[in-house]
C-alpha cells in the first residue's frame, strides 16, 4: 500500500473454494460501505480457481481488493484471519465469512458503533434483540452451535461475561489492541480465541445469519473435534489437548482389550496388541492436534514416530507386569486394570513427549527467547515472513 493512505477498515475474509461468491461479496461490501474508506482483503486457502476470480474482480471492484494466497494455510481459517490482520494497515479490521451468511449490509452499524472510541470490538451476535441464526441448515447444526455458545461461555465466565456469541465469525476489532504474538491460531472460531487471550472491550449488534450465496458447507465432524481441542487448550493448555487424544487412545486401547479377551485371547497379548495400535494411533493424532505447531521446529517425522514408538512401547512393556498383578492378585478385569495404569502412565507420557519428542531445535528456542518481548500494535512486515502466506495482488 506504499504511496496511498491507509484505509479505515480492512474487510478481512478468509476463504477456502468461495469463487461463486466473490463478485457478490465484493459488490454488496462496496455498496454498503460508501461512507468509509474501506478494502477487501482475501486470504485464501483455495484449491480451486478462487485466486483468479479475485483478481478478475480486483480489477474493476469499486473499492480496493487485496490477495493474500497461502499455498501453505497455517493454523486454518484461524491463522488466515491473523495473517489478515499483519497484512492490513487499517485502525479496525472486520472479520466476515466469503459465503455470504455474514451480511455486509450490517457494516455501518459495525463501523459506526467502533467509531464511538469506547470499545476494541464490536461483534455481530445471534443471541440478541432480534438476532437470529436461521441461516444455519437443519435443527441439528442449530443445536450444536448453540450448545457450543454455552460451553465456551461457561468454560470462560469472566473474558466472555460481555459476549453473547463468540462463536460468531463476524466482527471487527481494533487492530492496535490486538497482541498478535499471543495468539495461537487454529480451527475456525478466531474470536474465541481473541477474546479469551486479550483484555478487551466489547459490544454487540444483533445480526441475522442469512443463508449461504453458493457452494457448499464446509462445517462436519473434524470442526467440532477442532473446536473442543480449542476450548481445551484455551482453558488449560496444551496438557489437555494430549488429554483428550490420550482418552480417546485408551477407550479405543481398553475396548480391544475387552473384545479380544472376549473372543478367547489371553489378556496379555489382547493388551500388547491393543496397546501397539494405540501408540501408533495416538502418535498420528498428536501430530495433527496436539504438537502441530511445533513439528518444523524439530526432529524429523522419521526421528519422532521413532522416539515415541520406543518410548510408549518401552513404558508398556513396564506397565503390563503391573497390569498382571492388578488381575491376578486384585481379580481386576484385564480392561480395569488397563484402565488404571493408563491414567497412571499419562503425565510420565506428556512429560516425554513435550520434553524431548517435540523439542524445537537449539536456534529456534534462541529465536522464541530473543522474540518474547511483546508488542501491542503487529508489524506489517510480518506478514512477508508468514511461511504460509504469499502475497497475489
Amino acid at each position: 500500500m506504499t504511496g496511498e493512505s491507509a484505509p479505515e477498515v480492512t474487510v478481512v475474509v478468509p476463504t477456502f473454494n468461495e469463487a461463486p461468491n466473490v463478485a457478490e461479496l465484493v459488490r454488496r461490501v462496496a455498496l454498503a460501505s460508501r461512507d468509509a474508506a474501506v478494502e477487501v482483503l482475501f486470504v485464501d486457502d483455495s484449491s480451486d480457481n478462487t485466486p483468479a476470480v479475485v483478481r478478475d474482480v480486483a480489477a474493476t471492484a469499486p473499492v480496493p481488493v487485496r490477495l493474500i494466497h497461502r499455498d501453505r494455510p497455517v493454523g486454518g481459517l484461524s491463522g488466515a484471519v491473523v495473517a489478515g490482520f499483519r497484512a492490513s494497515e487499517a485502525t479496525w479490521c472486520v472479520v466476515m465469512d466469503g459465503d455470504l451468511q455474514h451480511p455486509p449490509e450490517i457494516l455501518p452499524d459495525l463501523i459506526d458503533r467502533c467509531r464511538a472510541g469506547d470499545v476494541d470490538v464490536v461483534v455481530a451476535s445471534r443471541y440478541i434483540d432480534d438476532g437470529s441464526g436461521a441461516g444455519l441448515a437443519g435443527a441439528v447444526r442449530r443445536l450444536v452451535s448453540a450448545a457450543s455458545t454455552m460451553l465456551s461461555r461457561a468454560m470462560f465466565p469472566v473474558r466472555l461475561r460481555s459476549c453473547s456469541d463468540p462463536m460468531t465469525g463476524y466482527f471487527i476489532v481494533r487492530r492496535g489492541a490486538l497482541g498478535l504474538a499471543q495468539l495461537q491460531p487454529r480451527g475456525f472460531k478466531i474470536l474465541l480465541e481473541i477474546l479469551t487471550r486479550n483484555e478487551l472491550r466489547v459490544a454487540e449488534i444483533p445480526f441475522v445469519f442469512g443463508a449461504r450465496y453458493a457452494g457448499e458447507s464446509k462445517a462436519n465432524l473434524s470442526q467440532g473435534l477442532h473446536f473442543l481441542l480449542q476450548v481445551a487448550s484455551l482453558r488449560f493448555g496444551r496438557m489437555s489437548r494430549f488429554a483428550i487424544v490420550g482418552a480417546v487412545g485408551a477407550l479405543v486401547n481398553i475396548a480391544m482389550v475387552a473384545l479380544l479377551t472376549s473372543m478367547g485371547v489371553g489378556y496379555v497379548v489382547a493388551a500388547v496388541a491393543a496397546a501397539e495400535l494405540t501408540i501408533i494411533g495416538n502418535f498420528l493424532l498428536q501430530e495433527r492436534l496436539v504438537f502441530r505447531e511445533l513439528r518444523e521446529e524439530g526432529k524429523s517425522w522419521v526421528h519422532r514416530f521413532a522416539q515415541s514408538f520406543s518410548f510408549n512401547t518401552a513404558e508398556t512393556a513396564l506397565r503390563l507386569p503391573v497390569v498382571m498383578l492388578f488381575v491376578e492378585t486384585m481379580h481386576l478385569a484385564a480392561a480395569v486394570a488397563t484402565a488404571i495404569t493408563l491414567l497412571a502412565a499419562f503425565l510420565l507420557r506428556f512429560t516425554f513427549h513435550s520434553r524431548v519428542v517435540y523439542r524445537p531445535r537449539a536456534s529456534r528456542r534462541r529465536e522464541r527467547l530473543e522474540a518474547r518481548p511483546i508488542r501491542s500494535r503487529p508489524d506489517p512486515a510480518r506478514v512477508h515472513r508468514d511461511p504460509g502466506a504469499a502475497q497475489g495482488i
